[in-house]
C-alpha cells in the first residue's frame, strides 16, 4: 500500500504541478483582463466547488431557490452534465433527464413553472437566452460554475465536503482539486457540507483556522436532512415502508449513481437495515444490462420483506428508464434530501447573507 502511494506520488504529483501552472496562468489572464468577464443587469449567484464532485451543489441550489423564490424571479442555469443534447436547452414539461441532465431535471420537476431552468455549456450565451425568453428574471443561479469565469458573479458560494475539505486535498490528478486552495479567495461565502450531527466547537475552530478566510468572507456549516421514503413509481406502490419503524435486518438494495454514496448508505445503515450497496458512476446512464443485474441482485436478497432505496438524483433517471423491471416498480423508493444550516452564535442566517451580498454588489456597481 505504501509502495503504491509512493508510485502514485512520483507519477501524478509532477502532473499536478503542471496542471496547477495552467490554472494559475488562466486565472491571471482573467485578473489582468486578457480574458473578459461578462456582467449582467441581474445579479448572478454562482454555486460551485474547487474539488471534483460530491459536495452537494444541487441540494444547496434548491435551498437557495426555496429561500429566495418569493423575493426574486429565479432562473437556474447549468451545463447539464452528461446530457445527450448540445447548446442551449430550456426545460419544459416535455423535458427528460437526457435532454437537460439529471440535476436540472430534478430542480425543474421540483419547482416547475415557478422558476426558469435551462442548460448551456456557454454560460454567457445561456444567461442571455434566458433573459430574452423571460425578461422578468431578476436573479440567476449558476450551478457548478465557480471555474467558469467568463461570467462575473455578484455572489460566489463555494462548497467543500466535511470529510474531505480542500485544505487536506491536492490538485488533479494527484488529488481532486480543480484549483489550488487559494482560489477560495474569490469566494464570498464558503460552506462546509455534509457535517455530522454531533460536531464539537473544536471542530468548527479547526475549519476556521485552516481556511484563513478574509474578514469580508463568511463561513457556514450545513448538514443533510433526509426525508421519508417516496415511491419512484407512485402509481405502482402498494405500501410505503417507514425507515423509522424498519424491522432490524430488513434487506435493502441501495442503488447509487452519485459521486459519494457513503453519507447516504451510512444513513440507511443507522436505520438497522441490512444494506447491499450497488454503486454506479456519478450521473450513470442505466442500461438494459444494468437493470437486469439490479433485478438479479434484488431477487437474491433473502425473504419477501425487502425493497430498493435510491437517491433523489438517481430516481429521476430510473423513473425515465424504459428498461426498469416492472416487477420491481412497487419495491423501489427514494429518500429526498434537504439542506439544514447549522445555527452558530453570531451567524446571520445563510439566505440573509446571500441577499446582503447581492445588495452590496449592486451598490458597488452603481
Amino acid at each position: 500500500m505504501a509502495r503504491n502511494r509512493l508510485l502514485s506520488m512520483l507519477l501524478l504529483y509532477p502532473l499536478s504541478r503542471l496542471y496547477g501552472l495552467g490554472v494559475a496562468v488562466r486565472n491571471k489572464m482573467f485578473e489582468q483582463g486578457m480574458l473578459r468577464q461578462q456582467e449582467f443587469k441581474v445579479p448572478v449567484v454562482v454555486v460551485g466547488n474547487i474539488a471534483m464532485g460530491g459536495t452537494g451543489k444541487t441540494p444547496h441550489v434548491e435551498y437557495i431557490v426555496e429561500a429566495l423564490m418569493d423575493k426574486y424571479n429565479i432562473g437556474v442555469l447549468s451545463r447539464g452534465y452528461k446530457r445527450a443534447t448540445k447548446g442551449f436547452v430550456l426545460a419544459t414539461p416535455q423535458s427528460r433527464p437526457e435532454d437537460i441532465g439529471d440535476e436540472s431535471y430534478q430542480i425543474y420537476r421540483k419547482f416547475g413553472p415557478e422558476i426558469t431552468v435551462a442548460v448551456c455549456e456557454k454560460r454567457v450565451e445561456g444567461i442571455n437566452r434566458m433573459l430574452e425568453i423571460n425578461p422578468k428574471i431578476s436573479l440567476i443561479l449558476l450551478d457548478d460554475a465557480f471555474q467558469h469565469r467568463y461570467v462575473k458573479p455578484s455572489v460566489s458560494i463555494v462548497l467543500t465536503e466535511h470529510n474531505r475539505p480542500v485544505f487536506t486535498d491536492s490538485l488533479l490528478p494527484y488529488g481532486r482539486l480543480r484549483e489550488p486552495r487559494g482560489a477560495l479567495n474569490r469566494a464570498d461565502i464558503v460552506v462546509v457540507t455534509k457535517c455530522p450531527p454531533d460536531m464539537k466547537p473544536m471542530q468548527y475552530r479547526i475549519f476556521e483556522e485552516n481556511f484563513k478566510l478574509f474578514p469580508f468572507q463568511k463561513l457556514y456549516f450545513s448538514r443533510y436532512n433526509y426525508g421519508h421514503l417516496v415511491p419512484v413509481f407512485p402509481e405502482e406502490a402498494e405500501s410505503i415502508p417507514s425507515l423509522d419503524t424498519l424491522v432490524p435486518g430488513t434487506p435493502l438494495l441501495v442503488i447509487t449513481g452519485v459521486a459519494n454514496p457513503k453519507p447516504f448508505s451510512r444513513f440507511l445503515r443507522r436505520r438497522k437495515a441490512k444494506v447491499k450497496l450497488k454503486r454506479f458512476a456519478d450521473h450513470h446512464n442505466f442500461t438494459a444490462s444494468d437493470m437486469a443485474e439490479i433485478e438479479r441482485e434484488f431477487n437474491a436478497l433473502p425473504g419477501n420483506d425487502k425493497f430498493i432505496a435510491t437517491t433523489e438524483k438517481d430516481a429521476v433517471r430510473l423513473f425515465n428508464n424504459p428498461y426498469f423491471p416492472h416487477a420491481l416498480k412497487s419495491r423501489i423508493f427514494y429518500v429526498p434530501i434537504k439542506v439544514d444550516f447549522i445555527d452558530r452564535a453570531g451567524d446571520v442566517p445563510f439566505e440573509q447573507c446571500v441577499e446582503k451580498t447581492i445588495r452590496d454588489s449592486r451598490l458597488f456597481k452603481s
